[in-house]
């Protein structure tokens, strides 16, 4: 059986945990056993940390699968997945660790289980380096869901850096296929809108200053559009320590979603923060792209299982995306190209990444 395994280098390229959730995701899927070494090689405390361990559990059990190496600081990991069974499943980083990390890794698979699935996720849900969960909900969510299949997303409750204690309840049911996707046309920004919130012990005045620090950024660039950026505080039955931040999304003309978000923490200036989330967004409306540097590696996995091409148009493509489609490649049948894309102002750098998906279909169904 070992001589067989899918051997993959966790120490390239990106070199962090994304490595892990898209062949571990796409080992499941294609029942390929894997083994994968020097697991975040390059990172300041290399190895497994609790959210890479919660999130290959999951893996695990979605398909009575074996997991050797599954341990705290370990470098090296065997896989041997077994058949995608729905049900509920658990998955608790007992750590401020990102739920929608774990939910990156959980969602292709539970696609193309035999029933649907419940995936109950316990952690931060608004955690540094990792997408806010108001990002999941409010971006990745509808574009996503462009592929053909549905997921509803319950916030039961917030938890923040260092303690997490969120959770949230994802559900959905299994599909024979994906329909590829095609967002090429930008269109014009219609709407800006947004929240800003603070939770536990932070005052609603740290969320009124961050929302208008960010309308106020915006504004020096676009001038004629209403903005709503709603200050909120989180309720305490729903939110389990303290944390604040911002997310800004702006809608265009053909339906696409760009953001960008900033979180808030000890001594950083609550208008720093709005500004940092303002110009993230300015930056990703910017190059002229349909997706945000955000979105854009999380496409990839779905774009590889789709039946038929899919073209999404970008911005500068991320070392995160680079990845992606690395091992995206290395482990299933599609192709992805790259290329500038032609009609835009040369001085844009705008990328049209296109890919001829597997056509992964369901057994069960």
């Amino acid at each position: 059986m070992d001589g067989d395994r899918v051997e993959i280098d966790g120490g390239i390229m990106e070199g962090g945990g994304q490595i892990l959730r898209v062949s571990t995701a796409l080992s499941c899927l294609l029942g390929l056993p894997l083994r994968v070494r020097r697991i975040r090689a390059g990172r300041s405390q290399p190895g497994l940390r609790p959210q890479h361990l919660s999130g290959l559990e999951i893996i695990r059990d979605l398909c009575e699968g074996k997991l050797e190496g599954g341990e705290i600081g370990s470098t090296e990991i065997n896989f041997t997945p077994g058949k995608i069974k729905g049900g509920t499943h658990v998955a608790d980083t007992k750590t401020a660790g990102s739920v929608c990390l774990l939910m990156q890794v959980a969602m292709p698979c539970v696609l193309f289980a035999a029933s649907p699935s419940e995936l109950r996720l316990k952690g931060g849900t608004n955690a540094e380096m990792a997408p806010q969960i108001d990002y999941t909900v409010m971006v990745f969510k509808p574009i996503v869901e462009k592929f053909n299949f549905t997921f509803n997303c319950d916030i039961k409750k917030r938890g923040y850096y260092p303690q997490g204690g969120g959770e949230v309840v994802v559900q959905m049911s299994p599909v024979k296929e994906l329909s590829p996707i095609n967002l090429t046309e930008r269109g014009t920004v219609t709407k800006i809108y947004g929240r800003a919130f603070v939770a536990g012990a932070l005052p609603i005045k740290l969320a009124k200053d961050m929302s208008a620090a960010a309308v106020r950024c915006i504004r020096k660039e676009i001038r004629d559009l209403y903005i709503n950026i709603q200050p909120v505080r989180e309720p305490d039955d729903q939110a389990f320590g303290t944390g604040s931040g911002i997310i800004v999304v702006a809608e265009t003309s053909t339906g696409c979603l760009l953001a960008g978000s900033s979180l808030g923490k000890r001594g950083k200036n609550a208008d720093k923060v709005g500004i940092e989330a303002a110009e993230i967004l300015l930056r990703n409306l910017k190059h002229g792209g349909t997706v945000d540097d955000s979105l854009q590696d999380q496409l990839i996995i779905f774009m590889a299982l789709a039946k038929g091409v899919s073209r999404v148009k970008s911005g500068p493509i991320t070392l995160h995306t680079q990845t992606a489609i690395h091992f995206a490649e290395q482990l299933t049948k599609a192709k992805f190209t790259v290329t500038k894309s032609e009609e835009e102002d040369p001085s844009k750098d705008t990328y049209i990444i296109e890919c001829q998906g597997m056509g992964m279909i369901n057994p069960n169904l």
